[in-house]
Parts: C-alpha cells; structure tokens; sequence
C-alpha cells in the first residue's frame, strides 16, 4: 500500500466530555472517520451518559465502536484528544484560564503517559498554545506528535467572513491565520486568494466596486469571534468540533493536508522553543512538515510579536509553579 493511501485503526480517544469533548465526538460520530470513540472524563457518569446518546443515533450514521471508558484505553489510540478543562468565561484573561487549566493537564497527563503506546496528542483545551507547549514538554513525545488545534478554526473564520464580503463560495477562497489562537494572531493577507488570484487582483477585476476589502473589520470579527459568541451563548464547541474532525480525518486517512494547527517550534522565523500555529503537513505521524511563508516583512514582525506574547504566558505559568516541564 502507497504511503498516501496508508489507513489507521480508527481509534479515537477523547479526554474530556463537557461541551467541547462532547460536541467533538458527536462530530467525529456524524463524519464516519472512526472505527472506536471513546470517552474520558472524572465524571464517569457524564462519560456513560454521552456515549449512550451518540450511541442511540447509530443507526443514521457510519458502524462506529463508542463507549465511556478511562485511561488504560489510550492503549493503542491512534489519536488522544485532550479537551479536559474549563471554559473561558465571560471577562476572564487567557493568563487566569491558562494557570487553571495547567493544573488540570498536570493530573491528567501522567495518566495517559502511563498507557501510551503511540499516536497522536491533539490538544483542544485552552489557551491551546499554552497547553501544547507545556503537553509537549511533559510528556518528552516528539514536537511533530503533540498538535494543537492551533488556528484552524480561525482560518476557517477568515474564510468565512470573506465569504460574505465577496459573496463567492468559502471552499474557493484560501487563506491563513497564523500564531497565536487568542488577540496576537496574524491574518495573512499577502497569501488570500479567489479562482486563483492573489486578493487585491481579485478586487480588482471585481463588479462589486464596493472599494476594497474591508481588512481591519474582517480581522476584529475573526479575532474577536470566540468572545463575542462565547457573550451570547456561555461557550463556543460546534465550530471546534468540525475543525478538530478536520485534523483528526487527515491524521487517520494519512491525507497530508495542510492545515494551521499548533506545535512546538525551534527554528521558523527565528522563533525558539514556543507553540503557535503554522501551516504544516498533517498526516498518520502527526506533523510531517511545517512551512514557512515568504511573508510581507510587517505580518513576519507580526508573527514574532505574537510569539513573544505566548512565550511570555508560558514562563508566566511555570513561574508559578504549576507544572514541570522537561
């Protein structure tokens, strides 16, 4: 069999079963890409109670093996979602979220450590960059096997928005955000295209004549997505679920598809030891490379910035002493 066409097991087990982790595996159930789901949560009851849900509606979907279960099923997942912490809540700094949930990843990992075997850590909790780093380095797994789902979900914001500016299909417009899931993330301009066009020769030979993209109203909306529906309706998960069935369907089809998801970096753009999210190969093995676009030299400066910002959370964690890392 072809390296592409290389397949999986199937296997799929999610840590976490509250709004993200649940939606997560309804979307996992619904897509047909898993052969075993299983859920992971300190409240076993809630675990048992989703499982039983989604099982329910099996009869309408893909033959899928799902149950509640615990850490020795880890065994062999080809992929371990960890969605374990809490939620952002209204008025809460990603710092105050992000010393939380250090505490819930310190107990939570050791526990899936002790019945690794291989796959892939795809990290959902947030700050989602924070987490990845600190996964990363308390478990000592290669950076290319501890994926956040960085921002994914953010490009796919982009998309949209300029979707409904250009009233043209988001399938057929392509681009990036790339750095930090959170305020610091940089909204690659210089490489948007429509049919093929970078976007500025798009608009223009445009009949809209509306003027040009409205870019600084594009970018608030996509940076300030999460908050305003997190305002509205207490939480966000649909959108994070269809991006992580997104990342997980390209790990277990071996798809090599290029996609905006986070991991620990060394190197790109001059940046040390930080996570944030780049355009990279996502396959079976994880990341199986990450890009580096030529960018415009003030959206590199960008990217930089945003860097520092996580970097300078991450240190702000650990310097409290709420986890070791190697």
């Amino acid at each position: 069999m072809s390296e592409m066409l290389k397949r999986s097991k199937g296997k799929i087990v999610i840590v976490g079963a509250g709004f993200v982790g649940a939606s997560t595996a309804f979307a996992i159930a619904s897509s047909g890409i898993a052969s075993e789901l299983i859920l992971v949560d300190v409240n076993m009851e809630k675990a048992y109670g989703e499982a039983m849900d989604l099982n329910h509606g099996l009869a309408f979907l893909s033959p899928c093996n799902i149950d509640a279960g615990d850490y020795p099923d880890v065994k062999d997942a080809d992929i371990i979602i960890i969605a374990a912490g809490s939620g952002r809540k209204p008025g809460e700094t990603r710092l105050d979220l992000a010393k939380k949930n250090a505490n819930i990843i310190k107990a939570i990992i050791p526990n899936i450590m002790q019945y690794y075997n291989g796959g892939v850590l795809l990290v959902i909790s947030n700050p989602v960059d924070v987490l990845t780093y600190i996964i990363q380095k308390m478990t000592g797994l290669p950076a290319s096997k501890v994926l956040g789902s960085g921002t994914v979900l953010d490009s796919a914001r982009f998309r949209y928005l300029m979707g409904q500016h250009c009233k043209v299909d988001i399938r057929n417009i392509h681009g990036y955000v790339i750095g930090e899931h959170g305020d610091s993330e940089v909204l690659v301009w210089s490489r948007v295209n429509l049919a093929g066009e970078k976007i500025d020769e798009y608009c223009n030979a445009c009949e809209k004549k509306c003027g040009g993209i409205e870019r600084d109203k594009i970018a608030k909306g996509v940076r300030e997505a999460g908050a305003e529906i997190i305002k509205r309706k207490g939480a966000t998960y649909y959108g994070v679920a269809l991006s992580v069935t997104r990342i997980c369907e390209a790990i277990l089809k071996n798809q090599r598809s290029i996609l905006t998801v986070g991991s620990v970096v060394d190197g790109p753009y001059g940046i040390k030891d930080t996570a944030l999210s780049l355009p990279s190969i996502v396959g079976i093995n994880g990341i199986e490379k990450i890009f580096e676009l030529n960018l415009l030299p003030e959206e590199e400066e960008d990217l930089r910035k945003s860097a520092a910002k996580i970097r300078e959370s991450i240190d702000s964690v650990l310097e409290d002493n709420m986890v070791d890392v190697k």
